[in-house]
């Protein structure tokens, strides 16, 4: 899968970083050249680097965005993701725009102009609202008209037949990632070698059709 994302500060650079390890190919468009230098020197793998406005079509076509499987806006600009995504999708007809919002109350347009929006005022929001047992899977958003989500399963403080495993030696079900886990006040990004404790809280991008087996594969339930 390709992947171009607009924008290079935490969010994105997170979300690439995860991507690469994945074997996914990247490209990043960010406007600030030291923090486009930056990203060349931390990021894994080969990913594609370009200082530029990712707002502008000449920067888009050198990130090779007519390629592009999937099109991420994820600066801290609304207007400016909004801007970038309508671009992708209508000049390029990208497959898929996702897009950061950071303020909730924009979320709606993003969606009416056929945008996957993510809020992560929503998502806290849902956490914060939603109860759940040890094991049970809590989604948080649901993407591509709900056939994509991301979940958050609670692993048991005992019995737990993953812990001190590594992610890379789990069975995934296929179209699983794991993104995160939440362990007490810490959210820990998930690298291969990332061993699950007793009592985490696993975040992972899933299939719906597959979040069961999902919860199988981390709980044994």
């Amino acid at each position: 899968m390709y992947v171009v994302i607009n924008g290079g500060g935490k969010v994105a650079s997170f979300l690439a970083r995860q991507l690469l390890e994945h074997g996914h190919a990247v490209a990043i468009i960010e406007k600030r050249e030291e923090i486009a230098h930056k990203l060349g020197s931390e990021l894994p793998g080969e990913p594609l680097i370009i200082h530029g406005d990712g707002c502008d079509s000449g920067y888009l076509e050198d990130a090779g965005i007519a390629r592009a499987d999937v099109f991420v806006a994820a600066t801290g600009d609304d207007d400016d993701n909004l801007v970038a995504c309508q671009l992708a999708k209508i000049a390029f007809a990208v497959p898929r725009a996702v897009a950061r919002v950071n303020n909730p109350k924009n979320e709606h347009i993003f969606q009416t102009l056929g945008i996957e929006a993510i809020s992560s005022t929503t998502i806290i929001g849902r956490l914060i609202e939603e109860e759940a047992t040890v094991g049970d899977i809590r989604t948080l958003t649901r993407l591509r008209k709900g056939n994509m989500a991301i979940v958050q399963i609670e692993l048991p403080t005992d019995r737990c037949v993953v812990c001190n495993k590594s992610v890379a030696s789990l069975n995934l079900p296929v179209d699983c990632i794991m993104v995160a886990l939440v362990r007490g006040d810490d959210v820990i990004p998930v690298h291969a070698d990332t061993e699950f404790q007793p009592g985490d809280g696993v975040i992972a991008f899933t299939n719906v059709a597959h979040e069961k087996a999902l919860k199988k594969a981390l709980t044994g339930e």
